[in-house]
């Protein structure tokens, strides 16, 4: 059989592949601790569940309109204008099955052969994944430790050329943990003025996860580039809801229409009990939000004490998300080949930099959604293994 070159162009999260290899050693009996894969280690809060069984018990079982039930899409809205004073009609309001979907739906809109996409690097792997997969040339912006790992409005807006067709942004970042100051998201959207041919993919997946007084700066804040703008963001970080596969996104009106017939033709609609468990999730109590934070960073401060203490480690303090990117170059290892060896050797599970893009080697992503008696017994191993 045949197929088009596309798929052979396609990429992977290998976070799922280092999901795969810890769970066939801790099957042969390996004690093994994950501090690779990216999802709240706390169940999804009681009345969210409930919510979900409410509707399966009333009949909830059909499908719904492809872009999500209406008291969700004004839920989101509603949400929006709570955080942010953000006007967002629910007309605009796209539900899809998890944040990678609109990801997907916005690089297919904008990705073909001699277009450019710009992505973060190091970044979600998914963003390179996919723009090469549309045949576009993928152009990383750097994201550089000694900037606290945001990005650089000068450097992101020089590496725009006539055939720039999307720029993504991530803001609070996967894999380094990094928060864009308004700063430079403000000199950002000015020097866009010159490139009204650039839409613009701002994935907040992680805008609640925020630490040291740090408040998030979404894109809907830029009135003068809302017709470009697609918001990707979320259920599953925010609400420990990674398994329901939830997300949702904000089209400008140019653009939704396009993202509906998508919808309509790749998955129809999001499970239905799943909707009514987002709009619990939104309209219901937040206080499991906060006790999460709030948990995210008291072993955020563990991870970054043990790790500097490491011989030949180095790691910034993350202001965002629930990762660290420590810099191992001083041990002399190479990233994966550490990583590797930290899962086979010791039971402590990592990724390797470079799956997160070109700039990533030289540091190793390590994530602390898990217990800290665990993220104490992990590194406390993986000190011990580079002390050798």
């Amino acid at each position: 059989m045949r197929t088009v070159a596309n798929f052979d162009r396609i990429g992977e999260e290998n976070a799922f592949a280092v999901l795969a290899r810890a769970t066939a050693l801790a099957g042969g009996g390996m004690d093994v601790i994950n501090l690779g894969i990216g999802q709240p280690d706390f169940p999804t809060p009681p009345h969210i569940v409930e919510a979900a069984v409410k509707a399966m018990r009333d009949g909830q079982h059909g499908y719904t309109a492809a872009e999500g039930i209406a008291p969700l899409r004004v839920a989101v809205s509603a949400d929006l204008h709570r955080r942010f004073g953000a006007e967002v009609s629910p007309e605009r309001v796209l539900v899809v099955p998890g944040g990678k979907v609109t990801m997907f739906t916005a690089i297919l809109m904008f990705g073909e052969p001699g277009a450019e996409i710009l992505y973060p690097d190091p970044g979600f792997p998914i963003y390179r994944s996919m723009i090469e997969f549309t045949g576009a040339t993928p152009v990383p912006v750097p994201v550089r430790e000694e900037t606290g790992f945001a990005i650089s409005a000068e450097e992101t807006l020089s590496l725009i050329t006539p055939r720039t067709r999307l720029l993504i942004l991530n803001s609070p970042a996967n894999p380094c943990g990094g928060v864009t100051p308004k700063t430079e998201i403000d000199r950002l959207v000015a020097g866009l003025a010159d490139h009204p041919g650039v839409a613009v993919l701002s994935d907040e997946i992680y805008d609640q996860i925020l630490y040291d007084g740090e408040s998030h700066v979404t894109l809907l804040d830029y009135p003068e580039i809302r017709d470009r703008l697609i918001l990707l963001n979320g259920w599953s970080k925010t609400y420990a809801m990674t398994g329901w596969r939830l997300g949702y996104s904000v089209w400008p009106d140019t653009l939704f229409d396009k993202a509906r017939k998508l919808a309509v033709n790749a998955w129809s609609c999001v499970n239905t009990p799943a909707q009514y468990a987002a709009l619990a999730a939104l309209t219901g109590p937040q206080d499991a939000v906060a006790e999460m934070v709030a948990v995210f960073d008291s072993r955020r401060r563990v991870v970054v004490d043990l790790l500097n203490a490491m011989p030949g480690v180095s790691c910034a303090v993350p202001k965002g998300a629930f990762y660290a990117f420590p810099n191992i170059s001083g041990t002399g290892w190479a990233s994966k080949p550490l990583a590797s060896a930290l899962l086979e050797e010791t039971g402590v599970a990592t990724i390797g930099g470079p799956d997160f893009g070109i700039l990533g080697e030289g540091f190793i992503r390590i994530s602390y959604a898990n217990s800290e008696e665990n993220i104490r017994r992990a590194l406390a191993r993986m000190g011990d293994f580079l002390s050798r």
